[in-house]
């Protein structure tokens, strides 16, 4: 490294391995580490990382607490670094995602990605692409719990989804013409597969008007608790803004379950007693508030209450299951933004 610069890989790698420690999880590194490597051979320091489609002005490396999966270490990344381009990381993640399966889930599994991943790893699409893909794992103390691929994805591939999946993408998007689809994720577990689209929501949104679109779904009787998550963890906001809305959309073996997602930073005004709020939505569910506590502290963000260091709260309800959430963060030392500005300031 140029003047004994660390690359940002090493900040990642003890980041990970602090965070696996303290939630007594396997270790990720015999798993990625390679990739780790590949994506963050920068310096520490270096501007570029900056810019990227998945935690823009942030390094690309996003950790995520899941309240389904409270004791699990899951993390995304866009792979191989800011000067890759879109069809390499596609081709990364996709490679990493096979490399992954067989060994961990077996052939079957890797058959299923393979027939649900084809028309997104092939020659498609090749001229319009910004980032390619993004990977994602997750981790519990057995190893390698789940992995994920997330393709960007074009509305001329709705047909490529499986028949059902591509039924209910045409459904939303005649019933809210405003979703766009932008990607579509495709994830392995140890004995089960799913994949789901995810749409972007044009203009600002009202979440009781997601009503009529529930009931289309049957699962309009969970509106009451999504809306009701939403309201305490932003202080009584209902209505959220242009360009900070992501709807997605799946099927489980409890039917289908769709999930909200707000980008925080398109907010102008979370709450700076975002995480007390966050707290007091779980607070009937203690199991739940402990361990997004264990998991805040080990990415130390338990005391970051600056609005950018949360980067995604995502609500899921299913027709069975009412409101869960994620949130996803961006932990204080992959943060740019200070660099930037001294950059600027001395530049």
């Amino acid at each position: 490294m140029p003047n004994g610069k660390r690359p940002m890989a090493d900040y990642v790698k003890h980041s990970l391995a602090h965070a696996s420690h303290a939630l007594g999880v396997r270790s990720p590194l015999p798993y990625v580490d390679g990739l780790l490597d590949r994506t963050f051979s920068l310096p520490e320091d270096d501007l570029s990382y900056a810019d990227n489609a998945l935690t823009p002005g942030a390094v690309p490396y996003e950790p995520s607490f899941s309240e389904t999966e409270p004791d699990t270490l899951r993390f995304t990344i866009e792979p191989l670094g800011p000067n890759a381009s879109p069809v390499a990381r596609r081709d990364e993640a996709t490679r990493e995602m096979r490399r992954l399966i067989s060994p961990c889930f077996g052939k079957d599994a890797l058959r299923w990605f393979d027939s649900r991943s084809e028309e997104w790893r092939g020659m498609n699409g090749l001229g319009w692409m910004s980032y390619g893909a993004w990977f994602g794992s997750a981790f519990d103390e057995d190893g390698l719990y789940a992995t994920k691929i997330y393709y960007e994805l074009m509305p001329s591939q709705i047909e490529a989804l499986s028949p059902n999946l591509a039924r209910l993408t045409r459904m939303l998007m005649s019933e809210m013409p405003t979703l766009l689809p932008i990607f579509t994720s495709i994830g392995c577990k140890r004995d089960i597969g799913s994949q789901r689209v995810t749409f972007m929501h044009r203009g600002p949104l009202v979440v009781s008007s997601l009503g009529p679109l529930m009931n289309r779904l049957g699962i309009g009787h969970q509106l009451p608790s999504l809306m009701r998550v939403v309201g305490v963890a932003l202080g009584g906001r209902f209505e959220l803004p242009n360009g900070g809305v992501l709807l997605g959309l799946r099927e489980t073996s409890d039917g289908v379950e769709l999930k909200l997602e707000i980008l925080l930073a398109s907010l102008p005004d979370l709450p700076s007693r975002f995480l007390d709020l966050l707290r007091l939505g779980l607070a009937e569910r203690p199991r739940q508030v402990a361990a997004l506590d264990r998991w805040l502290t080990a990415f130390g963000v338990d005391d970051a209450n600056e609005q950018g260091h949360f980067s995604v709260l995502s609500v899921r309800v299913s027709a069975r299951f009412p409101a869960r959430i994620s949130l996803y963060v961006r932990p204080i030392e992959f943060e740019m933004r200070d660099t930037i500005e001294e950059s600027r300031a001395f530049g």
